[in-house]
């Protein structure tokens, strides 16, 4: 697509529809080929014959065997798994696996090493008083802070080709695809001021009611506009753990009631952080000669984020802190731990570029990635 003279108002690249899902990856060790074997099958009401009663066992097997729970590709395909019985991310999974006793049981003996290993890493700052100003002081002073090693927003700005513009879209939709949906599990789970503030920014991540608005669905165009494929999945195996570590730990915020502080805190952190990157990831897509329609994703999240990075941080985090202080360390590490993830995630992608290599788990043919 060529680069344009003029900025349209309201470009056209998600007219079509939202994205589809697709099949089940392909397995990447003895636990996640269990659970993708198993969902796909019709639950038969007999655990024995399900071939269910070992789930946590395997799942318990997997975890000891493990160096690094974020990085290891069968367990964060499990986790991944798991969760996308919940969203029905899993196109052939049979939903009668969702609320399973030994899949739920296996997924919390994943969700307690992964979270163990988050708390372990993961450096949260000094608790602040717990008041709106204090603590949106404390988040806004921990996403302005300088991070160690290149920056993937300046890289792209600056640096990336097409082919790594692609590649940072495959990694991308794996969360993209579904934007807003993990934090929206926290909905039900808040009340007051920090419910109103969180129903107010899901509200323009969903569109304000305008389906081709969607930021979902604008991410979808940006994908079609490099001639990828924007079904939901497509793409799964190509992407390291990491990247996949990423949305499971949104999910295992957003799923389990006792983390409500843990994934407030994570919005609060990742909206405070997206303004100034989508400004200088517009820039290299258009440095490559995109034009507004593949560009509008970024573009409008220059704008939007600016302003939902204050609710976020005074009205969603800074307000569940002064209505629920015990929820305080949480709301703390939640922040944190998106900031430290999603940073382990950019430095793969990063350090592969810097090297000339690709940032995916396997080659991609250029036919598939040019759309022909």
């Amino acid at each position: 697509m060529a680069l344009t003279d003029t900025v349209s108002a309201e470009p056209t690249n998600s007219a079509l529809p939202a994205a589809r899902h697709t099949t089940s990856p392909t397995p990447r060790g003895p636990l996640s080929d269990r659970i993708l074997t198993l969902v796909r099958r019709e639950p038969l009401g007999d655990d024995a014959l399900d071939g269910t009663t070992d789930l946590a066992a395997l799942a318990s097997v997997a975890v000891q065997r493990s160096s690094d729970i974020v990085h290891d590709d069968d367990i964060q395909l499990a986790l991944f798994a798991l969760y996308g019985l919940h969203y029905g991310s899993l196109a052939d999974a049979h939903d009668g696996w969702e609320w399973h006793p030994h899949l739920i049981s296996a997924r919390r003996v994943l969700e307690a090493a992964f979270e163990t290993q988050l708390r372990r890493d993961v450096e949260v700052p000094e608790i602040p008083e717990p008041t709106a100003a204090a603590v949106a002081e404390t988040l806004f002073a921990l996403t302005g802070a300088e991070t160690d090693g290149p920056s993937l927003s300046r890289f792209v700005a600056a640096k990336a080709t097409r082919e790594q513009l692609e590649e940072l879209l495959i990694h991308r939709s794996i969360y993209t695809l579904r934007e807003a949906d993990p934090h929206s599990w926290a909905i039900p789970r808040l009340t007051g001021r920090p419910k109103a503030a969180l129903v107010e920014i899901q509200a323009d991540e969903y569109g304000g009611g305008r389906p081709e608005r969607m930021h979902a669905t604008i991410f979808a165009g940006t994908m079609r506009g490099l001639g990828l494929d924007d079904s939901y999945g497509a793409y799964l195996d190509y992407v390291p753990a990491v990247t996949l570590a990423s949305l499971n730990m949104m999910s295992m915020f957003g799923l389990n009631r006792r983390l409500r502080g843990a994934i407030a805190g994570h919005l609060a952190a990742f909206e405070m952080t997206s303004s100034i990157p989508s400004g200088l990831y517009a820039r290299g897509f258009r440095r490559n000669g995109f034009d507004d329609d593949v560009c509008w994703y970024y573009d409008e999240h220059v704008e939007a984020d600016a302003v939902h990075e204050q609710i976020a941080g005074r009205d969603l985090a800074g307000g569940l802190a002064e209505d629920e202080p015990e929820l305080l360390a949480d709301i703390l590490f939640g922040a944190a731990a998106c900031l430290t993830v999603d940073g382990w995630a950019s430095a793969v992608i990063v350090e592969a570029w810097l090297a000339g290599e690709s940032a995916l788990r396997m080659p991609r043919a250029t036919s598939i990635a040019n759309g022909a």
